[in-house]
């Protein structure tokens, strides 16, 4: 009696065990597609680099924005220099001319012009995120170097500056160009000379730094395959010193007339042999 109950017992014990095992194997398989669905959907960080740049619609009118420092400032209130330039370039075309360029005014000051109303010689400039735009030239601020900190922290704090910037800007903008600029080079044995009240070291020292986050802006561009537009390199001379000739005899730190319409040309150089706008 007791033998035959054992027997009979066995298949009912191993249709249990078959049933837990199942059961197990189920929800572990339902977790499983459950992470992988969790895994799916939660954000990537946004890594827009290797940077292509989009088609710009043919348009009578194109829209520029430059920002910067005063270096940038200097190309006048809408570089007309440069709209005079693109115009021999695109007849047809019409251009408007945006100059975000603050006067004394570092790398930190970036983010405000992005999503802040500045006010600036009693003018107001609307947050840059929201306006509309066919082309953004983002320059070094390599003239306000962050010297407070040592040159490395400060070169790596003005690549993570711009490195969020472009991001945002390629983010919110995707149809517009952006690109960064690399201003004219300064000169170690002049600079700063009837403004700045520096030692022979004391000039190439300040020179050197200012070289030092060109050279960064322009690393940083090529890194990411953001446009570069790079006058820094078109007014060093063959021994690598600022060309005087680029540069203001007042106080051999902003751009001379003929500094100012270097910029502008290579910046119309720039947007024609890269085609960025249609002709």
């Amino acid at each position: 009696m007791n033998e035959k109950s054992d027997i009979h017992k066995f298949p009912l014990l191993f249709l249990l065990s078959t049933f837990f095992v199942i059961l197990i194997f189920f929800f572990l398989n339902r977790s499983f597609l459950n992470f992988s669905k969790i895994e799916n959907i939660m954000p990537k960080p946004y890594n827009p680099y290797p940077y292509k740049i989009p088609q710009i619609e043919n348009k009578r009118s194109y829209l520029i924005y430059i920002v910067g420092d005063s270096m940038v400032e200097a190309l006048g209130k809408n570089a007309d220099d440069l709209r005079k330039d693109l115009i021999n370039y695109y007849p047809k075309h019409e251009f408007v001319n945006y100059n975000y360029g603050f006067g004394a005014t570092n790398i930190l000051s970036l983010p405000a012009r992005l999503y802040n109303l500045n006010s600036y010689h009693g003018d107001d400039y609307p947050a840059i995120i929201n306006q509309g735009y066919d082309l953004i030239i983002i320059e070094s601020f390599a003239y306000n170097p962050l010297s407070d900190m040592a040159l490395s922290d400060g070169l790596k704090k003005q690549s993570e500056i711009l490195d969020a910037t472009f991001k945002e800007l390629i983010k919110t903008h995707p149809d517009s160009v952006v690109s960064v600029m690399a201003t004219i080079a300064p000169n170690k044995k002049y600079f700063g000379k009837g403004m700045l009240d520096l030692s022979s070291e004391g000039r190439e020292k300040w020179a050197s730094e200012r070289m030092a986050y060109l050279e960064n802006a322009v690393k940083f561009s090529k890194e990411r395959n953001i446009p570069l537009i790079n006058v820094y390199e078109k007014s060093l001379t063959a021994e690598g010193e600022g060309d005087l000739r680029y540069i203001n005899p007042t106080d051999y730190v902003h751009p001379s007339t003929d500094g100012v319409q270097l910029i502008c040309k290579t910046i119309a150089d720039f947007i024609y042999e890269n085609k960025i706008f249609p002709e």
